[in-house]
């Protein structure tokens, strides 16, 4: 699953690039006043931090909700006290477009964090052109090479990279690229299983300076709470947050967590 979700980014990146060059989208990329902090932003604090995501769909769940107007639930999540916000623009199984982080960009000063399934510099380059702070870079789907490669260019671009692990290993390799912010996601993606204990069995390999971002299976403050007494420093949550009606008032409950 996990290599179809990133060959399939990567034909749409490639259909895009007919349209815009990868010339055109550097240009519009370097154009741009810096990246927002999110180093900053999501900075370990005496109460969990908070990723909101705007997702309609899944590949383990299908379609969760109908999002008509992205910047207003944005906008909802910032006022619930979210720290950062996650834009899903993978198109095929997620429901996403880049449209909706330009959109999202226009009505909300946090950082942004384009989530999709990233694997050559074009795609950094497109995150950084429509107003991302933030990219993801999935351990799992990138050889050493490259996610060293792609880790660095994103750097230089002055973006914020969450590296993604799924397991002890893939963790010591997010270490080793030096990411600032590593994310642990109890959700397997090439089985799509969760291991709610994955996070609490792999804290200690996070290094010291990170930021420690529990991703997946969280539905309650309970889970919020259980993340945060295993060490973590921020969660990304959506599912919780697009299906309850009232994103507004879970974020808020979320964030009191300490």
């Amino acid at each position: 699953m996990l290599g179809a979700l990133t060959a399939g980014a990567l034909e749409d990146a490639a259909t895009r690039r007919e349209s815009v060059s990868y010339g055109e989208v550097e240009r519009r990329a370097l154009g741009l006043p810096a990246p927002v902090d999110a180093y900053q932003a999501l900075a370990p604090t005496t109460h969990i931090r908070l990723i909101a995501e705007i997702k309609r769909a899944s590949p383990s769940k299908g379609e969760l909700a109908l999002i008509d107007d992205a910047p207003a639930l944005a906008e909802a999540y910032v006022e619930g006290g979210a720290d950062a916000i996650s834009v899903l623009t993978e198109e095929r199984r997620f429901g996403g477009t880049l449209r909706d982080l330009v959109d999202v960009r226009e009505r909300v000063t946090v950082p942004l964090l384009r989530k999709d399934f990233i694997s050559v510099e074009y795609q950094i380059l497109e995150a950084r052109a429509v107003g991302a702070d933030i990219v993801l870079l999935i351990v799992a789907a990138l050889d050493g090479a490259v996610l060293e490669r792609l880790h660095e260019f994103s750097r230089q671009l002055g973006l914020t990279v969450l590296v993604e692990a799924h397991s002890a290993d893939e963790v010591r390799r997010a270490a080793d690229v030096g990411a600032g912010l590593i994310g642990v996601n109890a959700r397997d993606l090439s089985t799509f299983e969760l291991d709610r204990t994955l996070f609490a069995s792999v804290r200690d390999l996070i290094p010291a300076d990170a930021i420690a971002v529990a991703e997946s299976a969280v539905n309650t403050v309970d889970d919020v709470r259980a993340y945060r007494d295993a060490g973590a420093d921020v969660v990304l949550v959506g599912e919780a947050l697009v299906t309850a009606g009232n994103a507004r008032s879970i974020v808020e409950q979320f964030r009191e967590v300490n």
